[in-house]
């Protein structure tokens, strides 16, 4: 543990010299780092050299014979190792630590040895393992698609280091996948992405954050601009009256007795009964409906029936009054023995789906059958809209709306975290409603 001093804790001063005193195999001098402190001094190689002729000794600078490009070359690197020394000596003295000259180089040293600890690729591997043992599919999915994004785009068997990944990086990374149909929805979320790993090894201090190429604010005009991705998608959500089609509508009986979810019947008794409890119980998603356990179904003080869960997704804690429309939902799924462990709805199983990997999968398997048996519903019913398990989230909201709730009460209801979120959402469902408002005035 670092000691603190009594009094404030002086500068090092760190300088470049060209270091005459020693003379190379080739007749060069070295450029070295010199480090001082307390009248105590230390010297650090840079690797660079320069030969005498090139070198205004008076002026302590490098004379005119030397080209322009290779001047500006070698002042960038030893400005780079200036200031990298200067940066751990104001660090120490920052923080009122004692130390002397050798701490500044160790600093250095230390931190160098923690960026050179991963590169890009490995770094992802280290998250996503990390990912594994929280049991965080959804991120860990997410990151492997990008990471195998970038190892296509730099080459099997490639890695870079973070200071690799520029503005000019990104650039290129983002032509490469144009080229390959990529929409502008999952650019930003690669790009994202990209950038929480460049701010994880930042924090952890195997990144070093001069080269960090994603801008921070609108400012940075030089920096690249996430923002410029065109994430807005169609927010579509059916009426009322659709939902009085959907709620009439009987799947087409059929012979034999299969296995659950292999009736075809069951199957569209299945999709319409997910997406009438999801409307009728705030918008819930679909993950959380999976997880609903017969433990999540009980009353409250006045003896109403009430749903409480918690959202897989933000943790956040909900309790909804279930209506006589979902009690009747439960129903037709309730067993003859309720066991407090038992899931609600026939999505996953206690026995077979036990890791998060396992209910991962088996909930996107059954999402995609359950989408496509709503659009099936939806062509029966003569729905225009594209049937699915988000629409009637969407369509909670629009209901609600229409019928003059507060946006920040929608905004409650759909566990958003503020209302701007739920702005969005409304903003993109259907323009008639504002229209109808004006016409109103």
């Amino acid at each position: 543990m670092a000691r603190a001093t009594e009094h404030k804790e002086g500068k090092a001063t760190v300088n470049i010299v060209y270091y005459t005193h020693k003379t190379l195999a080739d007749g060069s001098h070295p450029f070295v780092v010199r480090i001082t402190k307390d009248r105590k001094n230390r010297w650090i190689s840079t690797g660079i050299s320069l030969h005498p002729q090139f070198w205004n000794k008076e002026k302590n600078t490098f004379r005119k014979s030397v080209p322009d490009e290779k001047r500006k070359e070698l002042e960038a690197q030893l400005r780079k190792w200036k200031d990298k020394y200067t940066d751990a000596a104001e660090t120490l003295a920052g923080n009122d630590e004692v130390h002397d000259v050798k701490s500044v180089a160790s600093k250095v040293s230390n931190e160098r040895l923690a960026t050179r600890k991963f590169k890009l690729l490995t770094y992802f591997d280290e998250v996503i393992s990390q990912f594994d043992k929280t049991g965080n599919v959804g991120n860990r999915r997410v990151y492997r698609d990008v990471q195998n994004s970038l190892r296509r785009f730099l080459g099997e068997g490639e890695d870079v280091s973070f200071e690799s990944v520029t503005v000019k990086f990104c650039n290129e990374w983002e032509i490469k996948m144009r080229s390959e149909g990529v929409t502008e929805v999952t650019l930003s979320l690669r790009f994202r992405t990209l950038r929480a790993i460049l701010n994880k090894a930042i924090a952890n201090g195997y990144s070093k954050p001069t080269s960090y190429p994603f801008a921070r604010n609108s400012a940075e005009k030089n920096k690249f601009q996430i923002g410029k991705f065109d994430t807005k998608t169609t927010k579509r959500a059916v009426s009322k009256a659709d939902i009085r089609k959907i709620e009439a509508y009987q799947p087409p009986q059929t012979e034999g007795k299969y296995a659950t979810l292999r009736n075809t019947q069951e199957r569209l008794q299945l999709a319409k009964d997910l997406f009438l409890f999801s409307y009728y119980c705030g918008g819930i998603n679909f993950v959380d409906m999976a997880a609903l356990k017969w433990s999540n179904i009980g009353t409250d003080m006045d003896n109403k029936p009430r749903l409480t869960y918690t959202r897989q997704k933000t943790g956040g804690k909900f309790s909804i009054r279930l209506m006589p429309q979902t009690l009747a939902i439960l129903e037709r799924y309730k067993p003859q023995e309720v066991y407090s462990s038992g899931y609600v709805f026939p999505i996953l199983n206690s026995a077979l789906h036990t890791t998060p990997t396992q209910k991962h999968n088996r909930c996107s398997k059954i999402m995609g059958q359950v989408n496509l048996d709503l659009k099936t519903i939806g062509i029966a019913t003569g729905i225009e809209t594209s049937l699915t398990t988000y629409v009637a989230r969407h369509s909670f909201a629009t209901a609600l709306k229409r019928s003059g709730v507060a946006t920040a009460v929608i905004s409650e209801a759909m566990g958003h975290s503020d209302e701007r979120t739920t702005q969005i959402y409304l903003s993109e469902f259907e323009t008639d409603l504002v229209d109808a408002a004006f016409e109103n005035l």
